[in-house]
């Protein structure tokens, strides 16, 4: 019996032997990795992958490291399907802008109507940005007759072009003028006894532009600038003092300043009060700004025209994500104008901006934390877009040229639609 127990023992460690020699034979040949290298190797590819995603080139080079760690033909087995699938659903795509600044905010991009390759991107801390080739590509501009130390201060917050011609606003305040497509700037004086700061600006042809302030006034120009012709005959906490009795809630608490003031394509002006507790509008041939309460109780986030002009509506985003809208042609003369609520589950963010597309039922709407939601019913109804979720980002405006989208945000994000 011992003889037998004997002989069982050798046995075993003759097998035990055997896959020992075995798995070095395998590790040496590379078959086999370390236990240790596989885990390093696997934490690094889970530590890439919750990196944001920030664009197609950020992408490639996470891809290219990540292949050198697991092997080419492993990552192009796993990556392939997956990009193939995110390609497909993708509807927007961050653009690669040259910005010197940290983290600017974008404010507003137009295009020359007589040359539709030439636009411009303007934003705070001086931000001027220029492309040539329909926004494929971007570069960095500065102004001439601005000191460089004093340009990062400026927020250039809006723009206008038609015909070659453009205007650029900002603060403090200060009004910028080409006449030839950008290639050079002048800077238009401002009278010290302007009401408020200067807020929007609308290029209306040769010469021409329109002037809207922080604190309702409109002046109108046909001489570049060089004079200015009042077309309000007063400011709005002028008239709010006159008619604070009329029924508008929060008008005798205005503090003297809007925080929005829009222009449609028609003339008609959309202003809303820095408390966001009431709104005005104007119309062509008004003295006057006319104020209308707000039929919620949250505080007004944003508000804007449906397609671009005030008789298709107004639509009106309030604190906590909601939307709603006019339904049927805006009477302006109304205190209470009625507007509907619309379906859109925000969770809670913010909406900044929306854009109702012309001969279309089509719309969109960007907000807080990389908010984007689009409609296919003239915004009856939202959908969530993921296009922006991973992006450290605000969206604050949304803007269309025919059927190129781009969206503006924080941290200098930009983004088109693909």
């Amino acid at each position: 019996r011992s003889r037998l127990r004997a002989m069982a023992v050798v046995a075993s460690l003759v097998v035990v032997f055997a896959h020992v020699i075995r798995g070095a034979l395998l590790v040496q040949s590379g078959s086999l990795q370390p236990r240790s290298t596989a885990r390093d190797a696997t934490t690094a590819a889970i530590v890439m992958n919750a990196e944001p995603v920030q664009d197609a080139a950020w992408c490639r080079r996470m891809l290219l490291k990540q292949m050198s760690a697991t092997g080419a033909a492993a990552a192009l087995t796993a990556v392939a399907p997956l990009g193939a699938e995110a390609a497909k659903a993708l509807t927007w795509g961050a653009v690669d802008l040259p910005i010197a600044t940290e983290s600017p905010i974008l404010f507003d991009i137009d295009f020359d109507t007589a040359n539709p390759d030439n636009g411009w991107i303007v934003g705070n801390k001086g931000t001027f940005l220029q492309t040539t080739d329909a926004g494929k590509s971007w570069q960095a501009k500065s102004f001439a007759n601005l000191d460089p130390e004093e340009e990062i201060n400026y927020r250039f917050t809006k723009m206008s072009f038609v015909g070659g011609e453009g205007w650029i606003i900002g603060k403090p305040a200060i009004l910028l003028h080409t006449r030839d497509s950008g290639s050079s700037w002048e800077r238009v004086p401002l009278s010290p006894k302007l009401p408020g700061d200067p807020y929007g600006i609308v290029a209306l042809g040769p010469g021409k532009a329109e002037l809207s302030t922080s604190a309702g006034a409109i002046y109108v120009t046909e001489n570049s600038g060089r004079n200015w012709k009042a077309q309000v005959r007063e400011t709005i906490d002028a008239t709010l003092n006159r008619v604070s009795s009329s029924g508008v809630q929060g008008a005798s608490y205005f503090s003297g300043s809007i925080n929005s003031v829009l222009r449609d394509a028609d003339g008609a002006y959309l202003a809303v009060s820095s408390r966001g507790n009431f709104y005005l509008t104007y119309t062509p041939g008004d003295e006057f700004w006319i104020p209308h309460n707000r039929e919620t109780s949250r505080r007004i986030t944003s508000m804007g025209f449906v397609k671009d002009r005030l008789q298709d509506g107004l639509w009106m985003s309030t604190a906590g994500g909601e939307i709603s809208k006019t339904s049927g042609p805006v009477d302006t003369q109304l205190i209470n104008i009625p507007f509907e609520r619309l379906q859109i589950k925000s969770g809670g963010y913010g909406i900044l901006d929306v854009a109702f597309l012309q001969n279309s039922n089509e719309a969109w709407a960007v907000g807080g934390g990389g908010t984007i939601f689009a409609s296919k019913d003239n915004g009856k109804t939202w959908q969530k877009d993921k296009a922006a979720d991973d992006i450290p980002t605000n969206l604050y405006k949304i803007k269309f040229f025919g059927k190129k989208g781009y969206i503006l945000g924080s941290n200098g994000v930009l983004l088109t639609n693909l």
